[in-house]
């Protein structure tokens, strides 16, 4: 299966892709957040023409597994998300995703000055990773996780 992730927030979105077999995450694309219905369409657009076979959408829970305000936010994009899509949609936890995409960005050698630059589609990136590993444990033992 091949997946597209959404990072949404408040200024940008960040968007990732999997490969074919839904296994690695990559960077693909980062959206400017002008209104939920907007966004869910320009999402919708890229999800077509990259012919994927369903979409997950972080959203931020708190420290105790419970929705905040943003975490609502993201629970709607995700539902327009559905209304215009006939492709399933997930909700994914995406806590610590933009601190974990400056690590790697750091892990990785890259200019302080390249750091500065956006880092919303790597965020989306960490999240997609994080989902496809996750079922991924999940089908190779049979449904159960591991």
């Amino acid at each position: 299966m091949k997946y597209l992730c959404v990072d949404p927030g408040e200024v940008r979105i960040g968007i990732a892709i999997s490969d074919e077999t839904g296994s690695l995450a990559r960077p693909l694309a980062i959206l400017g957040h002008v209104s939920r219905v907007i966004d869910a369409m320009g999402i919708m657009q890229l999800a077509l023409e990259n012919q994927v076979d369903a979409i997950v959408v972080g959203q931020a829970l708190d420290s105790n597994g419970k929705p905040g305000p943003k975490a609502r936010s993201a629970a709607r994009l995700a539902e327009a998300l559905r209304v215009l899509g006939e492709m399933p949609v997930y909700l994914w936890d995406e806590s610590y995703s933009s601190q974990k995409a400056a690590e790697l960005r750091i892990a990785k050698g890259i200019s302080r000055k390249k750091r500065a630059q956006p880092i919303d589609d790597l965020a989306a990136a960490v999240i997609l990773q994080d989902f496809l590993e996750h079922y991924s444990g999940m089908s190779e033992t049979n449904g159960t996780e591991q």
